[in-house]
C-alpha cells in the first residue's frame, strides 16, 4: 500500500506533471518534492495543504485509502468529497431529517465536561443544519493539525456525546482528558484499543508527525464521537 508521498508521486505520473514542474506551480523550494518523493518518506504538513490547494482534482479520500478514486467526480448529486471531509460509519443511531445542531463557543466553557453538562444555551453561536445528518449534540470548531488532512484548524465537527463504555473502537472522537487536579487536554482523535490493557485506550492522529499516546480511561473526562465535519474553501 503506497503513503500519501507515493499517491501524490502516482497522481502527478497519471496527469503527465514532472516533479520539478510541480514545485514550481505550488510554489515550493526545489527538492520539496522530489526529495521526499525519492525517499519513500513523509511531507510536510502545509507543503501537502498547497499542493491540494492547487491540484483541485485530485481526491483527499484517496490518498488516505477511504476512497478508490483519484480524481474528484463531477456532475453528480453527491457531496463534494472534498467538502465531506470525513463521515463516520453509521451505528444504530437513527438518519434523521433537518435537525438543527447547536455551534457552541468552547472557548467561553470552563471545558468540555461543563460544555455537556451545563444545558448550554447561553454558548450557542448559531445552528447549523444538514440533510439526512445523524443524530448530534452539538457542534464546535476545532484548533490544531493532529489529524490533518481529515480535519484542519477552523473546521466545524458536529458530535453526539458518550460515555468511555460505548467506545467504537476505530471511530474518530472528540475527548477531554484529565491532566493534573485542574488541567484539561481537549483533542480529537482516533480512538483505539491499547496493547496496556482494558484500562487504557491509545489517542492516534491522522497527522503522520503527531505520536499516538495510550491514556487511562479514568482520566477521560468526557467524550463525544464525531458524526461529520464541515469546511470552508474560501470565504468569498
Amino acid at each position: 500500500m503506497k503513503n500519501i508521498v507515493g499517491k501524490l508521486q502516482e497522481y502527478l505520473e497519471f496527469k503527465n506533471i514532472s516533479i520539478a514542474a510541480a514545485e514550481r506551480e505550488i510554489g515550493l523550494s526545489n527538492a520539496s518534492l522530489s526529495k521526499p518523493i525519492k525517499a519513500k518518506t513523509t511531507i510536510k504538513t502545509d507543503t501537502l495543504e498547497k499542493f491540494l490547494f492547487t491540484y483541485k482534482d485530485i481526491n483527499p479520500m484517496w490518498l488516505l485509502d477511504h476512497s478508490p478514486e483519484m480524481l474528484i467526480k463531477k456532475n453528480t448529486s453527491q457531496v463534494n468529497e472534498t467538502l465531506r471531509v470525513y463521515e463516520p460509519k453509521k451505528t444504530k443511531d437513527a438518519i434523521v431529517g433537518m435537525q438543527e445542531v447547536p455551534f457552541y463557543d468552547l472557548e467561553a466553557t470552563a471545558g468540555l465536561q461543563e460544555l455537556f453538562d451545563s444545558g448550554k444555551p447561553h454558548k450557542v453561536l448559531d445552528t447549523i443544519k444538514i440533510p439526512n445528518l445523524p443524530r448530534c449534540d452539538g457542534a464546535i470548531s476545532v484548533t490544531g493539525d493532529s489529524m490533518y488532512p481529515l480535519l484542519k484548524s477552523g473546521d466545524i465537527i458536529l458530535y453526539k456525546e458518550t460515555s468511555v463504555d460505548n467506545i467504537f473502537y476505530g471511530e474518530m472522537y472528540l475527548v477531554s482528558v484529565k491532566q493534573g487536579e485542574w488541567e484539561e487536554y481537549i483533542t480529537v482523535k482516533f480512538v483505539q484499543k491499547s496493547d496496556m490493557g482494558d484500562e487504557f485506550v491509545k489517542l492516534v492522529s491522522q497527522n503522520q508527525h503527531h505520536q499516538a499516546k495510550d491514556i487511562s480511561i479514568h482520566n477521560i473526562t468526557a467524550i463525544a464521537m464525531i458524526k461529520a465535519s464541515i469546511r470552508y474553501n474560501t470565504m468569498f
